[in-house]
């Protein structure tokens, strides 16, 4: 079969926006959306359980944000050589093969946007707690609806909007942090040095331990990556966009490593050990119910940050696919008009949302993200091992080799645990990034079929 066609379709970089109407604040504030979800509020408890010191809780998470730092880097990296929307789709499509880059496009299409849209607007509905109130569902629909609407409205507009609120979300968490360290300081409470158990653990056994709590960390960073997906709406795009994905981790890190050493040293051990919902218990350990109500909107704010992001995200990749073909042409944007959405597109993303709302849960929708964005993000930065950029030489991040080994290596890690602990759901993310490949032939043999009809 004749490929030549489609592949040279995909290779031509094709026109973008005139205009283009988001800036670095913009760009970095939807990394700070997409990252900033429940996983932060909600992980520390079980990681407290399982490494028995809140010292080794804070290095997990810091060894977390050290790996999505140089996954940042990574994307960086691709992002100046490749300045238009699309993610992984774009760079596996344009370094590696239109294949790999239908199997990435799959993976956001069905789990990197709608299935973490499901996960964290089920979350909020969750944490919310209307839930006997109103059929089930129904909060999340409603959350989905209306990030939808805001970005429908148009792309400044939908980001400004977006920027007030994550603005608001940081704002909240500084509160959050501040009032913990002043009611700490004025009503000590006692924490031992190891929150379990005192007995000797053998360290393979402890290391095995750290990763497999690192795995559940991770999935609190894979929104790093955010601002390539958006890149071609952002102003100098080969500039900011790898800043926004550096400075905004950074940022995120330092909020995470800040709200966990509230969690695991300013409250009683007892009080968050193996708790599901370690912030507003910490929160209450503190200073009671009024302040666990103030974290549980904080919580609620920065889930519909996350929804909105995501909605705001996944579209620009299914628009740039169908630019390539792979997708029906009301993906695209609306003739490249300035400050118009994909509007087609978003709507699809959040009724697909809706669906895996009302079919999935929330264990299952962690796992199965879990393994299928660790091995897409994996690849995706490997393509730094041997790809060329257009001046003919290697594309080399900050740090290289360091910076991808790392974060191939971190995230292969996450995928490999995420494997053991669930292969049903490992085996159901296979399938997701096997679905591209199995469609390629078709869409292939399509392209070759149009070329003769063209030729004749």
């Amino acid at each position: 079969m004749n490929n030549e066609s489609l592949e040279s379709k995909v290779d031509n970089e094709t026109t973008p926006p005139p205009h283009t109407p988001l800036g670095l604040g913009s760009a970095m504030f939807l990394v700070a959306a997409s990252m900033i979800g429940a996983g932060v509020y909600t992980t520390s408890g079980f990681t407290l359980a399982a490494l028995g010191s809140p010292a080794w809780v804070l290095a997990a998470w810091g060894t977390g944000g050290v790996i999505a730092i140089c996954g940042a880097i990574c994307y960086g990296a691709l992002a100046r050589e490749l300045t238009e929307s699309g993610g992984e789709y774009l760079f596996l499509s344009r370094k590696l093969h239109p294949i790999a880059g239908l199997m990435a496009g799959w993976v956001s299409l069905l789990a990197g946007f709608t299935g973490a849209i499901a996960f964290a607007a089920t979350t909020f509905e969750a944490y919310l707690g209307w839930q006997d109130t109103m059929p089930k569902g129904s909060i999340a629909t409603t959350v989905v609806v209306l990030a939808a609407i805001l970005h429908t409205v148009g792309v400044r507009p939908g980001a400004r909007v977006q920027d007030l609120v994550v603005i608001l979300k940081f704002v909240l968490i500084a509160a959050f942090v501040v009032i913990a360290v002043v009611m700490r300081s004025s009503a000590p409470v006692d924490v031992p040095a190891k929150a379990v158990t005192n007995e000797a653990v053998p360290w393979t056994t402890f290391s095995l331990t750290f990763a497999t709590q690192l795995m559940y960390i991770s999935l609190s960073f894979s929104g790093f990556n955010a601002a390539v997906y958006i890149a071609g709406e952002v102003n100098n795009a080969s500039r900011n966009v790898p800043r926004a994905m550096l400075w905004g981790t950074c940022l995120v890190t330092l909020c995470y490593l800040l709200l966990n050493a509230v969690f695991v040293l300013a409250a009683p051990s007892e009080a968050i050990v193996g708790q599901p919902d370690v912030a507003t218990k910490a929160a209450e350990a503190i200073a009671g119910a009024t302040f666990a109500s103030f974290v549980r909107v904080v919580i609620l704010v920065g889930l519909f940050t996350s929804v909105s992001a995501m909605i705001m995200s996944g579209p620009r990749v299914y628009a740039k696919m169908a630019e390539d073909g792979f997708l029906p042409g009301w993906f695209r944007f609306s003739g490249q008009i300035t400050g118009k959405p994909p509007v087609a597109a978003i709507w699809t993303q959040a009724i697909l949302g809706i669906i895996v709302i009302h079919v999935s849960n929330l264990e299952r929708l962690l796992s199965y993200l879990g393994f299928t964005l660790s091995v897409s993000a994996a690849l995706t930065a490997s393509l730094l091992f041997w790809v060329r950029g257009k001046s003919g030489d290697r594309i080399r991040p900050l740090l290289y080799p360091i910076t991808p080994i790392v974060f191939v290596g971190g995230t292969l890690l996450a995928a490999t645990l995420s494997a053991v602990n669930s292969p049903v759901q490992a085996a159901v993310g296979w399938g997701t990034i096997a679905f591209g490949a199995l469609l390629y032939p078709w869409y292939a043999w399509r392209e070759e079929q149009r070329r003769k009809a063209t030729s004749e």
